[in-house]
Formats: structure tokens, C-alpha cells, sequence
């Protein structure tokens, strides 16, 4: 299961590098609010890393981060796209609620498994 959430978090990055420093035309729309957009992609790129590294969870968070903020600046080297730091706060504050989110399914399933093997062992 880990492999398949490293895979499935370094597609997203992936994704979001192309998408991000891709021309504007080929940019994807899949809301009208952009704003929502990028919270939700960068939200599920942090979530994910988390996901995948989850005894590294807090060098997910800052590489997504990270990721926003170099990804921002490097559309400044692009003809058809410009960073903005809004749109960098609106990345970055995504990926750290979608690495936080991950930790608290971490941390509610341990606490699962845990009372189900007590439960296991009354029994």
C-alpha cells in the first residue's frame, strides 16, 4: 500500500509541475474559482506525500511547501504565466492542511488497530 501512495504522490507532483509551468492554454479547468482549484491540488499533493512518507511526514509538509514556492517563481522564466504570492499562500496553505489531514488518518487508524488488537486479546 505504501508503494502505491509514493506512486500516486509523485504523479501528483509531476502533474502539478507540468501543469503549473505549462502554457495557460493547456492548463486544466476543473471548477471556476481558481483559487479552489489550486487548495484542492495542492491540498491532495500534501495529503498524499504525508500519506507516503509517514515517519517523514513533516519534510512532506515543507517539501510541499517548498514545492509551491519554487513552482510559483519558475513561471516567471515562462512566456504566458506569473507567480503571485497570493497564489503562493493559497499552495502552500493547502499542502500543509492536506500533510496535517494525513497525519490525523494516520493517527485515527493506529488508534483503531490498537483498540481493535485489545479488543482481539479480551476476546
Amino acid at each position: 500500500m505504501l508503494k502505491l501512495a509514493r506512486l500516486t504522490a509523485w504523479t501528483l507532483v509531476a502533474a502539478l509541475v507540468f501543469v503549473t509551468l505549462a502554457p495557460i492554454g493547456m492548463r486544466p479547468v476543473v471548477v471556476e474559482s481558481a483559487n479552489l482549484e489550486r487548495a484542492m491540488a495542492y491540498a491532495l499533493m500534501g495529503f498524499m506525500l504525508a500519506l507516503a512518507y509517514p515517519r517523514h511526514w513533516l519534510w512532506a509538509l515543507v517539501a510541499g511547501v517548498a514545492l509551491a514556492g519554487l513552482l510559483e517563481a519558475a513561471q516567471g522564466l515562462t512566456a504566458s504565466r506569473h507567480g503571485r504570492v497570493v497564489d503562493f499562500l493559497v499552495k502552500a496553505v493547502a499542502a500543509s492542511l492536506g500533510a496535517l489531514g494525513a497525519q490525523v488518518v494516520l493517527f485515527a487508524g493506529t488508534r483503531w488497530e490498537r483498540r481493535r488488537a485489545v479488543r482481539t486479546l479480551a476476546d
